[in-house]
């Protein structure tokens, strides 16, 4: 008898823990085939991406090839990006795989599948606001990441000679205060002394600018309010200038532009300031809400289609009280939890299960400088403030949780043993 194809469609935080499970549990044994399907070669755990950044995480350390980590548990990887579905046939196309000239790589392809799991994350939502695509970074990605680190690095080179400085200080603009905006916010500060440490640049943390715009009442506004005070205090007290209550309404070369016609002048920018799901989502036929992501069962089953199962931030899964999973890391690490027991459950004819979404709490970092959070107290649901060490420790150990995860406990111990290492023979930053 054949076996299940299983197809997972982006490898993400949640989608890579689930292949995982899945190609352990199953794809060894012969019970199944599995595929992971990605648009890119590795992995880099998408809430790290603002340390890329500014190079306080090395990527090419710290990124997983999903080839050899397929070949290591038992599934397999081919690159691609979803171009298209056809539910009657149980195929999707994929898109010609291209070069940085161009030129293609790999062919438009084919693929059928049994079982197909979606888990295609989202994108920065720029909201139409002219000039953003031109003008501003983006943090969606690990080259994205890169490619605003090299553009920082030769800022701060360029400000070294006094005449080709365009400011009296190095400005850069950050459009969005949810947590990327709030944590990059802080990393450049300690980027900027550490590059002063090195001798790359005579500047220090007193020649850099940070603007952080929001259009809301608040930084961080999805997050409690003791936790928005203490980390607004936290950024003021670094120096950076936060600017809520503002909206931005085009952002030109050079310049961020908001709604009270102030003009803020910058020499580097960052749109951080929504998400959305990936536009690929609506030529799929498939059930979406307003926010372009798909509908599912409380399964995790697409609406229209029980034999596609979506999860992440693509994903709108209802839960009891009328409320929809937000899209956040925690709520995709529980989800793919559970569809991995459904799609066991699935293959062995069982019953599937609905899924909780389980607040778990909220922890955001400032760099070295300070960690701020609240971690949720078992089934009342009261939260535990916490910050300093401690928060450090529970925010570390959110992406050993990711490692273990996908490469068991003994790995992730030898991983945490050799970063302790590196942190003795290797610069602290990424200098190039």
């Amino acid at each position: 008898m054949d076996k299940t194809r299983m197809v997972v469609v982006g490898g993400g935080a949640g989608g890579l823990e689930l292949v995982t499970r899945l190609g352990r549990r199953l794809g060894r044994r012969g019970k199944a085939e599995i595929t992971l399907i990605d648009r890119n070669s590795t992995h880099i755990w998408k809430p790290l991406l603002h340390e890329v950044a500014t190079g306080a995480l090395d990527s090419s350390i710290d990124e997983i090839s999903y080839q050899s980590h397929a070949q290591l548990n038992g599934y397999r990887f081919q690159r691609g990006t979803l171009h298209g579905l056809d539910r009657d046939a149980r195929q999707l196309r994929l898109a010609p795989v291209l070069d940085d000239h161009g030129e293609e790589v790999l062919p438009a392809r084919t693929l059928e599948y049994d079982l197909l799991v979606l888990s295609l994350g989202s994108v920065s939502n720029d909201f139409g606001t002219p000039g953003v695509s031109e003008y501003c970074h983006f943090l969606d990605s690990p080259a994205q990441a890169e490619a605003f680190r090299h553009d920082m690095l030769n800022t701060f080179l360029r400000y070294s000679d006094p005449e080709r400085r365009l400011h009296p200080r190095l400005t850069v603009g950050i459009v969005g205060a949810g947590a990327t905006g709030v944590e990059l916010s802080a990393e450049l500060y300690d980027a900027s002394r550490m590059l002063h440490s090195y001798g790359f640049t005579e500047m220090d943390s007193r020649h850099l600018e940070v603007h952080l715009i929001e259009a809301a009442p608040d930084v961080l506004p999805a997050l409690p309010e003791r936790i928005r005070e203490a980390v607004r205090t936290e950024l003021e007290r670094l120096g950076v200038q936060v600017h809520t209550g503002t909206r931005v309404v085009s952002v030109e070369e050079g310049a961020i532009v908001t709604a009270d016609e102030q003009r803020i002048e910058t020499d580097l920018n960052v749109w951080a300031a929504g998400i959305k799901a990936p536009e690929v989502l609506r030529d799929l036929g498939l059930t979406l809400d307003r926010n372009q992501r798909i509908k599912v069962e409380p399964t995790l089953q697409s609406v229209d289609d029980p034999n596609i199962f979506v999860f992440g931030d693509c994903a709108s899964c209802p839960q009891p009280d009328g409320s929809m999973v937000p899209p956040r890391a925690q709520a995709a690490h529980q989800q793919a939890q559970r569809l991995y027991k459904n799609l066991v459950a699935r293959l062995g004819n069982g019953t599937l299960k609905p899924f909780r979404y389980r607040d778990r709490g909220s922890l955001i970092s400032l760099a070295h400088f300070e960690a701020i959070g609240s971690l949720m107290r078992g089934a009342s649901a009261r939260s535990l403030f916490i910050e300093g060490r401690l928060a450090k420790f529970f925010y570390a150990s959110l992406y050993r949780m990711h490692q273990r995860a996908i490469h068991g406990t003994a790995k992730t111990a030898l991983i945490l043993l050799s970063d302790g290492l590196n942190r003795f023979i290797r610069p602290r930053m990424k200098l190039h």
